[in-house]
């Protein structure tokens, strides 16, 4: 049995994911009813959206006091975003978190390979919650 088969008849839904030039996976993620592009990053704790997508996203952002560190950036200044509504075409979820931060490091780092920016990071805390599997031969992502 094909891993796509085995998954859809346990109840996975299937995204097919873009791999960039930078060796990055992306797709699209709605949130709070708005669609942005966002990088699959097993290795990134948590999930994250750019300080200049709060308003874009309706994020009700709160002052945080830890700091971030990643893609070649320390010590960052954080926000959080709670309880978010996210679908990703058919499938949805309630009261995803995020932190916010800024990406700017990221998408500098996307356009020097002539990439297109994204408004965040879908990390190992969203893919955990939903029970993941990637699919890197297909170039999909399972969620449940």
């Amino acid at each position: 049995m094909q891993l796509r088969n085995l998954l859809e008849t346990k109840g996975f839904y299937r995204i097919p994911l873009k791999k960039l030039k930078s060796g990055h996976y992306c797709f699209q993620v709605k949130i709070n009813k708005n669609v942005g592009v966002f990088i699959l990053d097993s290795g990134a704790s948590t999930s994250c959206i750019g300080f200049e997508s709060i308003e874009y996203f309706q994020l009700n952002n709160e002052k945080s006091d830890v700091t971030a560190a990643g893609a070649g950036a320390v010590n960052m200044k954080t926000e959080v975003a709670r309880n978010n509504h996210i679908a990703i075409g058919l499938w949805s979820t309630k009261k995803v978190d995020f932190v916010l931060f800024d990406l700017s490091h990221v998408n500098e780092a996307l356009r020097q390979v002539e990439e297109g920016p994204v408004h965040g990071i879908i990390g190992a805390d969203f893919l955990k919650d939903v029970r993941a599997v990637i699919d890197y031969g297909r170039n999909c992502l399972y969620v449940k």
